[in-house]
């Protein structure tokens, strides 16, 4: 037997103990996504792995909007975030500032996600891009890996929500178990 839990149930943290927690050494960044409720699954799939930090690029809206807390659900109030007018100048401050680029993007030489390696101590920033250019070129150059989620069907790619959740999903698994 099942029975659903209760959101008191649930312990999630609040807005102020989520700031003050620890967080997964990771940033997104959102290169000219267009849809708002995109953006908001980004900050709320963000906001349930702990990262540390959403970057907003481009043609992104930025909060508060109506459209994004519809998908966000409060998550753009929680998680930190930040914007650039491009995604060139948001991956090269985060070059920087010491981050290993990843973009996620079908590229030659790409790194399948299955095969993803991480390592203790290093920040990442993973890069997901427009739904239908993807990441720019310019950002694939800067990037010292690509990442791309296998697919075996007809389609040829994964909404950009979506593609966060799954890559930011196998990202804390495989940086939790190795601080476990």
């Amino acid at each position: 037997m099942f029975r659903k839990l209760s959101n008191i149930e649930l312990n999630r943290l609040d807005t102020e103990e989520y700031k003050r927690a620890r967080k997964l050494p990771v940033t997104v960044v959102l290169d000219n996504v267009r849809s708002q409720h995109n953006i908001g699954s980004a900050f709320r799939t963000s906001d349930a792995f702990l990262v540390e930090k959403v970057v907003l690029c481009g043609i992104c809206a930025v909060p508060p909007t109506p459209e994004i807390h519809k998908s966000a659900l409060g998550a753009e109030f929680s998680v930190e975030w930040d914007y650039r007018d491009d995604a060139v100048q948001a991956v090269s401050e985060l070059r920087d500032a010491g981050y290993t680029l990843i973009g996620v993007e079908q590229t030659e030489n790409s790194t399948s996600l299955e095969d993803l390696k991480v390592e203790d101590g290093k920040r990442y920033a993973l890069v997901f891009g427009n739904e239908v250019k993807g990441v720019n070129q310019q950002v694939i150059d800067m990037c010292d890996e690509c990442l791309e989620i296998p697919q075996w069907g007809t389609k040829h790619s994964l909404n950009v929500s979506v593609s966060a959740g799954v890559v930011l999903w196998e990202f804390c698994k495989k940086l939790r178990s190795i601080n476990q």
